[in-house]
Parts: C-alpha cells; structure tokens; sequence
C-alpha cells in the first residue's frame, strides 16, 4: 500500500469547502429523517479526511468508507456500557482525482453526496434497519438503497453542479449487475 505521505490530500481551500459540503449534508440528512438536534447527536460517528487516518483505515476503491469501533464509557467495566462509534473516512486521494478527470464535477457537490450517502448508512445501522455487518450481496442491495435515498434528498435542493454528480452515480439506479466500482 502507498504511504500516506505519497497520497494526495485536501488543502486548506478544498478541506475548507468539504467542511461546508458536511455541514450542509448533516442538515439535509437529519431533515430528511425528521430528526431532532437531540436525536440527530446521539449518533457516534465523525468525519475525517486522510491526513487523520491510520493506515488501515485508508483504501484505494471508494471515495470513502465507514468503520464500526466499539467505544466504552471512561471508568466502565460493564459490558452494557458499550456502544458503536462510526468513523467515516474520506480519500482525498481518490475524491481530488476524480474531481479532476470529470470537468462537470465540482468538490462541494460531490463531496455533499458522498458525505449523505455515508450518513444515511450511519442512520441505517443505528436504526437497525441494516446490519454492518453483511453478506456481499446484501451490501451491493443496501447500497443501492442508499444510492436512491441520498438521491432522494439531494435532487429537489437546489445545489449547483449537483446534476452532473447524479449523473456520475446513475449506474447505481439500475440493475445490480450493471453496478461498476463507483
């Protein structure tokens, strides 16, 4: 595997408009899903570009991946005192090239739609309505649920340049066989 220093990472403009694209994709998301401040904060998870990624955590197929940890309370022995955390993990060294080889894409609705699409599978696995853990062919149909669900929120907002990201993910509206690596 490539050393971390070796990968492409966001600089401080790219990582400023990827920290919109979160912002935004947290308030659609949660809007999406009715879901209170309260409620909406009572996920574990957080968000971090590779220059805060261990090097296991760092892949070279998808622009992003979540990772389950188990977290413990501070100063808990009980086993109930566990709960999951959720680490999504961006690849810059995946999204900036793509970005860059598709002139209709653009970085802050691109990284929106990634950002969505990892956060509705946070809300997916804390509401129980899919498990992390899966068979394959169950992991190739949940994300074509959550393909058409981050479609679902993303295409009525009025977001410049985010036409052109729903027609890069198009692959994913139609049969699973026809799904390439994206």
């Amino acid at each position: 595997m490539d050393s971390k220093e070796a990968l492409q990472v966001f600089g401080k403009e790219e990582l400023a408009v990827v920290n919109e694209a979160v912002a935004m994709a947290e308030e659609l998301t949660s809007n999406a899903y009715k879901m209170s401040f309260p409620e909406w904060r009572r996920r574990r998870y957080d968000i971090k570009t590779l220059a805060d990624l261990s090097p296991e955590e760092i892949v070279h197929g998808p622009f992003a991946q979540i990772i389950r940890y188990v977290g413990v309370k501070a100063e808990t022995l009980l086993g109930s005192s566990k709960y999951d955390f959720y680490k999504i993990c961006l690849q810059d060294h995946r999204i900036l090239p793509t970005v860059n080889e598709f002139p209709d894409l653009h970085l802050f609705p691109f990284a929106l739609y990634i950002v969505s699409h990892e956060l509705i599978h946070v809300i997916r696995f804390t509401n129980f309505l899919q498990a992390f853990e899966a068979s394959p062919e169950e992991k190739m149909a949940e994300e074509a649920r959550v393909h058409e669900e981050t479609r679902a929120i993303l295409e009525p907002a009025s977001i410049d340049g985010m036409q052109a990201v729903l027609e890069f993910y198009r692959a994913w509206q139609g049969p699973l066989e026809d799904v390439k690596d994206v």
